[in-house]
C-alpha cells in the first residue's frame, strides 16, 4: 500500500503545508507544477528533499488557477489543456532531473481531478498529453472512476487512490468541499477509517452506507489543517497493524 500527499504548494512568502514533515511519512509525493500552486525554487527544494528521503515523485498538474488554488472548474479547449499538461509535466521533469530524481506518475489536482473523473473529453486530453510526452508515466486517479478504464484502454498504466481525509458519497465519489463534513480532521477517526478500509475494502459513506473501493494508494491532503498529524496517525496505525507501505510506482507491474 502506498501513502501519498500533495506537496510543493508554497508560493513565495506564502507557506502551505509541512513538506519536510510529510516527506518523513509518505511514500509518494504529488508535487505542484506552478499552475495551481508552487514556485520554481520551492518546488526544487521539495524535489531535493523527496530525493533525499527516497520518496517517489509525481506531477500534480492542474488548471491555471493560482488565485483559486486550482479548485475552480474550467473548460479549456483540448488544444489548451493538452499543452498545459505537457508544460507542467515537462517543467517538473527538468527540476526533478536537477534534484536527482524523476517524475514517475501524474496526479491531476483539484477541479481538474474531479472533472476528468467522468468527463471523457478532458480526461482524453490529459491522457493524450501523457502519451505524447512519456507513455511510461502512470496516471493516478479516483478509485472507481471511468477515467482509469479510459486510460487503461489507451495503454497507460493506472493506479487508483482513496482519500483518508475526505468524505465519500454513497456512489463512491467525493463529497463536495462546499458541503459540511466534506473534509475530515480527527486523526484517530481518519486512521481507524483507513485501517478498516485496508482490511475490508469498504469505506463508510457520509450517509452511513458502506461503499466498496479498490485502490493502491491512500492520500492525505498536505494543505488540510493538521495534515501532518493526520498523516502520522494513518502511518502509525497501518504500521502497527502490519500493513506494508511502499511506493506504488515500485510495485510489480508499475
Amino acid at each position: 500500500m502506498d501513502l501519498n500527499s500533495d506537496l510543493g504548494e508554497s508560493f513565495g512568502a506564502w507557506r502551505m503545508g509541512d513538506d519536510a514533515g510529510l516527506l518523513a511519512i509518505v511514500t509518494s509525493a504529488n508535487i505542484a507544477c506552478g499552475f495551481h500552486a508552487g514556485d520554481p525554487a520551492g518546488i526544487l527544494d521539495t524535489l531535493r528533499a523527496a530525493a533525499a528521503r527516497g520518496v517517489v515523485v509525481g506531477a500534480h498538474v492542474g488548471y491555471p488557477d493560482l488565485v483559486g488554488f486550482g479548485r475552480r472548474a474550467m473548460d479549456p479547449s483540448s488544444r489548451e489543456l493538452m499543452a498545459d499538461v505537457i508544460y507542467q509535466i515537462g517543467a517538473l521533469q527538468g527540476l526533478a532531473a536537477v534534484a536527482g530524481t524523476q517524475v514517475r506518475y501524474v496526479k491531476p489536482h483539484g477541479a481538474l481531478y474531479n472533472t476528468i473523473a467522468a468527463d471523457t473529453r478532458q480526461g482524453g486530453d490529459v491522457i493524450d498529453a501523457m502519451l505524447a510526452l512519456d507513455p511510461q508515466l502512470i496516471l493516478m486517479g479516483l478509485a472507481g472512476s471511468p477515467l482509469l478504464e479510459q486510460a487503461r484502454l489507451r495503454g497507460l498504466r493506472v493506479v487508483a487512490e482513496i482519500f483518508a481525509d475526505r468524505a465519500y458519497t454513497p456512489q463512491g465519489t467525493l463529497v463536495s468541499r462546499q458541503l459540511d463534513g466534506a473534509v475530515l480532521h480527527d486523526p484517530d477517526q481518519v486512521a481507524a477509517r483507513m485501517l478498516d478500509w485496508s482490511r475490508t475494502g469498504f469505506i463508510t459513506a457520509i450517509d452511513g452506507t458502506r461503499v466498496r473501493l479498490q485502490a493502491d494508494s491512500i492520500c492525505v491532503h498536505g494543505d488540510s489543517p493538521g495534515a501532518l498529524a493526520l498523516a502520522q496517525a494513518v502511518r502509525a496505525r497501518l504500521d502497527a497493524e502490519g500493513v506494508q507501505l511502499r511506493p506504488f510506482a515500485d510495485s510489480p507491474g508499475a
